[in-house]
This record gives structure tokens, sequence and C-alpha cells, in this order.
């Protein structure tokens, strides 16, 4: 029982670095698995060596009684023949092969239950290293999801922070910089370019479609007998400040220029 033993102290040693060791959970679970099938393998071989030693026990066991059952079968022939000296001696050798047998068997069934332990502690450790490997799978798996969660909250963290909401205004400002930048740029080009022509044809046939409009305009008054020269409310202020003057006197015909004509 002393290798699984060391298996047990070699796992809780592993564990114990893993532990301390958290900087690399992945890399230290892996070792120690591949430590725990390194020791089961051993384990297998002396398991494996500890059975054969059973075999052997039960091959020596089983010889000594067939060599019991021959000698009582040659006692037998030897009482069938009359010769009952000879009959003793085989019996005395079927005894000896008899006891041999037995503290034998002895020896083989103690081994045997030992073996039968070795046999279900390695099927307890190969167990043991299965389920390793599946917690194994389970603690990266909480490890990448907290790290996740370490680098989200930093995140969030960082994204909170005064300094953050200042770089995103300067870059706010920066941007609106680039697109004044922009305007001003086409405005530019347009001045200089065919584009520029282009807008002052527009600016003309907009002032012709002024023109257009202040022509009917003339039209309507006139057709309402308004004239063109002034609109209705001048022309009533005007006949208004007529005929609230006094009637002016008349100059006097002047007597030199009445002698001139005649």
């Amino acid at each position: 029982m002393g290798i699984f033993d060391s298996i047990a102290r070699l796992f809780r040693a592993n564990v114990n670095a893993a532990i301390s060791a958290v900087e690399q959970p992945e890399k230290m679970l892996t070792q120690i698995i591949a430590d725990m099938r390194t020791q089961l393998v051993r384990a297998k071989q002396q398991v494996a060596a500890a059975i054969a030693d059973e075999k052997r026990l039960e091959d020596q066991t089983m010889g000594e009684l067939r060599e019991a059952e021959e000698w009582e079968r040659r006692a037998m022939l030897a009482v069938k023949e009359g010769r009952d000296e000879l009959a003793k001696q085989a019996l005395m050798r079927r005894n000896e092969h008899v006891s041999r047998g037995q503290q034998m068997q002895m020896t083989w069934e103690a081994h045997r239950q030992e073996t039968d332990r070795l046999k279900n502690s390695l099927r307890d450790l190969n167990d043991n290293i299965e389920e390793a490997n599946r917690k194994k799978t389970l603690l990266l798996a909480r490890q990448r999801r907290a790290e996740a969660q370490k680098r989200i909250s930093e995140t969030m963290s960082s994204m909170s922070d005064k300094s953050a909401c200042d770089a995103f205004a300067r870059m706010e400002e920066k941007i609106e910089q680039n697109e004044r930048q922009i305007r001003a740029s086409v405005e530019i080009d347009q001045e200089f370019s065919g584009d520029a022509l282009s807008s002052q044809f527009k600016q003309l046939e907009s002032s012709a479609g002024d023109a257009t409009a202040d022509l009917q305009l003339t039209q309507l008054k006139q057709k309402m007998g308004l004239g063109s020269g002034q609109s209705s409310e001048s022309r009533q202020l005007g006949a208004g400040e007529v005929a609230s003057e006094p009637a002016r006197a008349l100059p006097a015909p002047d007597a030199n220029q009445d002698k001139s004509e005649t």
C-alpha cells in the first residue's frame, strides 16, 4: 500500500503548490493530473507484479496438492501389491506435500486478499484522476469567468473615471474641428472650380425670378387703377395732403410779358 500513500502525499503537495501559485492555475492543474497519471502507471506496474506473485503462489499451492494426490495414488498402488512398507513411505511423502500445500495456500489466500485491495485502490485512483480532470475543467472555466468579470469591471471603472470623460470630450471636439475643416475645404474648392460658376448662375436665375414677380405686381396694380409709380397707400396719403392744403392765390400777370406778347 506504500505506492498509494506516496501518491496521496504527492497529490496533496501538488494541490498546495497550485493554491500558492494561483497566477498559473491551468498549468499547475495540468501538471498535477500529469503527475497523478505517471503515478497511476507505476501503481499499475506494482499491482501487476503483486498479481503475478499471487498467481505464482496459487500455482505452487496447486502443485503441492497435486503432488499429495499423486503420492496417495502410489500408496494405494503399493497396498494393492501387498507392499505395506512402501505404501507407508508414499503416505509420508503425501503428508509432506499436503503440509507444504496448506501453508502455501494460507500464504496465497493472504496475498490474494492484498492483491484484491490493491486492485480496488487502483480503480479508486483511476476514478480520482478522472474526477480531478473533470474538476480541472470546471475550475478553469470558473477562473476564466472570474478573469473576464475582472476585465469588465476594470473597463467599466475606467469608463466612469473623469479622465475617460475628458478624453471623449477632446475626441468629440477634434472630430467637430475636422468636420469644419472639411466644410471649409469644400467651400474653397467650389470657389476655385466650376462649382462657383454654377453658383453664380443660380444667383442670376434667382434674381430673374424676383424681377418676374415685380413685373407681375406692377401689372396687377395697373389693372386695379393704382398706377405703377406708387402704391395705393402713398397715393391716398398724397390726395389727403392736397385736400387739406388751403388754396393759394395765383400770381398777377406780368405787364412786360403782356407787352411783349402784343
